[in-house]
């Protein structure tokens, strides 16, 4: 054993590094603080969520660990199991988005002031997947049309693009070159105002996980799965149709408007049935997922087939 008079000049810690290490757990203690008083945790993880008893459907759920464990979220691996793996180096606090464009109130929104804007309330949605495989969801958010007043639109604003992160320090995947990255997707300005586009921020009554889409995606349940950009960081306003990832990688599989559609094919595969997730046998598709009541009107006069 060696007493306090034994020390040497060399035993004695660097004032440096003691310095350095209580700053570190000052930050530590403050960023824990913060997170854990902020109303992502708050309002999405404590339950605050109201449920909306306009979209809610005579179906089961899908289980929590199949909706997040079962995932298309390229950036962070190509099959389906891999972004629940991988997706834990997203970093998802102190998140920005961006909106501007064809606005007259551009604005840069910290992840707490888009939780600010509306309440919460847990909506049950389709989720339907070009794979021909779908998901029932209990989604945490608000519509995306609460965002959208806040900057204005100005009257030449036809279209909306999201685009979403692409960092390859969090995003193990954005390497493969699958994609033009950053992934980027849109909608007509009616679709991103219509009620049922939804801002989301949690699902089950949680914070987004990871590789759902955290901190913050769009769902808009009467497209295909690939609509719903996830971990958006842009949002802009645009007078013209966006480029979209996948319909820039491969336009005859992938169209602007992906509304689901049996009677449209894949080139590769039917989209007449589909598979929910933990079940066995398939089911017929239904036209616009379901939404048809609501959005058919969108299109009316459209050859569905021709911009599909």
């Amino acid at each position: 054993m060696r007493y306090r008079n034994d020390l040497s000049e060399n035993d004695v810690t660097p004032e440096w590094l003691w310095r350095s290490r209580r700053a570190f757990l000052r930050d530590a203690l403050l960023a824990t603080a913060a997170w854990a008083a902020s109303p992502l945790v708050t309002r999405a993880a404590g339950l605050a969520a109201a449920p909306n008893p306009a979209f809610r459907l005579a179906e089961e759920p899908t289980p929590l660990d199949k909706v997040t464990g079962y995932n298309n979220f390229y950036e962070f691996g190509t099959d389906k199991e891999e972004p629940a793996r991988q997706a834990g180096s997203l970093r998802t606090r102190l998140w920005t988005v961006t909106v501007d464009g064809e606005v007259n109130k551009p604005r840069t929104f910290d992840i707490d002031d888009i939780l600010r804007l509306a309440p919460l309330e847990e909506r049950i949605y389709r989720l339907r997947c070009v794979e021909a495989w779908s998901m029932v969801i209990p989604w945490v958010g608000f519509p995306l049309a609460a965002l959208l007043k806040q900057v204005e639109p100005r009257g030449n604003a036809r279209f909306v693009q999201f685009v979403s992160l692409a960092d390859r320090q969090q995003m193990p995947d954005l390497g493969r070159g699958v994609l033009d990255w950053p992934y980027r997707e849109g909608l007509r300005m009616d679709e991103a105002l219509h009620p049922l586009t939804l801002l989301t921020v949690g699902l089950y009554g949680q914070v987004l996980p990871n590789q759902n889409g955290a901190p913050v995606r769009i769902v808009v349940p009467w497209k295909y799965g690939f609509k719903s950009a996830k971990s958006i960081v842009a949002i802009r306003l645009v007078e013209a149709m966006p480029a979209t990832s996948w319909n820039q990688a491969a336009p005859r599989e992938y169209g602007f408007y992906a509304n689901v559609n049996p009677a449209v094919d894949h080139p590769r595969w039917s989209q007449a049935r589909e598979r929910r997730i933990g079940d066995f046998f398939k089911r017929p598709t239904l036209p616009f997922n379901g939404y048809g009541e609501q959005v058919a009107s969108l299109y009316a006069g459209m050859d569905l087939a021709r911009h599909f």
